[in-house]
């Protein structure tokens, strides 16, 4: 891995050669884009442990993306699930259950060899999303699993999350994407299926086989939810 790092490193500074003026690389530099300092309540948002409203809105959310850093580089994994899912233990401490996927294990492979996680909760319908940073472990605990059983089955694994710091992102992203709008939801017909994406990824060698299996996409997912 460290090889291909390396290599990626050296595509970039050769596409970069000459040097380009408009690329920003220091912090000197960046606060000469961004010279308004962050407004005080920006600041006073973040709070070292979980609220009883960041609890709230944990509660109510069906989605979190989980980010994480490892030997195979960066992850954004989403997890979903109903509202509750996601369990606050404690002001410090959060829950996730590992519900079944395709066991790339991208998310569990790194946090195994780098706690530091990210999480971003959202709630259809709120502006606001909460942001929340801090370490994880994955953990077989029986009682634990128990706890996040549905149509009797058990989750493999959960991640307990360790809260360092917590905050709510205000709603302006939610409102310029207008992301709950009803009006500006995407018909999926007018979008590549996971057929055609993997296709093209050369995962199949022909349109037919990628139709074959986005046709048997939606019963095979519905039957492995759990």
């Amino acid at each position: 891995m460290r090889r291909g790092r390396a290599a990626y490193r050296g595509r970039v500074n050769e596409h970069q050669a000459p040097a380009d003026p408009h690329i920003v690389t220091t912090a000197a530099r960046l606060l000469e884009l961004y010279p308004t300092p962050p407004a005080p309540n920006s600041l006073a948002k973040e709070s070292p442990v979980l609220t009883p409203s960041h609890a709230r809105i944990i509660a109510a959310s069906p989605f979190v993306v989980v980010s994480t850093v490892g030997d195979g580089g960066l992850d954004q994994s989403p997890r979903g699930d109903q509202p509750g899912f996601v369990v606050v233990r404690d002001e410090h401490t959060i829950v996730i259950p590992d519900r079944r996927g395709n066991n790339r294990l991208d998310t569990l492979r790194n946090v195994v060899v780098d706690p530091r996680v990210g999480l971003l909760f959202l709630v259809p319908g709120l502006g606001e999303e909460l942001r929340v940073r801090g370490t994880a472990v994955i953990s077989t605990d029986p009682v634990e699993l128990a706890r996040h059983e549905v149509r009797g089955r058990l989750p493999a694994s959960v991640l307990v999350v360790t809260v360092e710091r917590v905050y709510f992102q205000c709603a302006r992203a939610v409102k310029r994407s207008r992301l709950w709008d009803n009006d500006s939801r995407v018909d999926p017909k007018t979008l590549p299926t996971a057929g055609d994406m993997t296709r093209e990824a050369g995962g199949f060698a022909s349109d037919e086989e990628a139709a074959a299996y986005d046709r048997a996409l939606d019963a095979r997912q519905d039957a492995t939810l759990y």
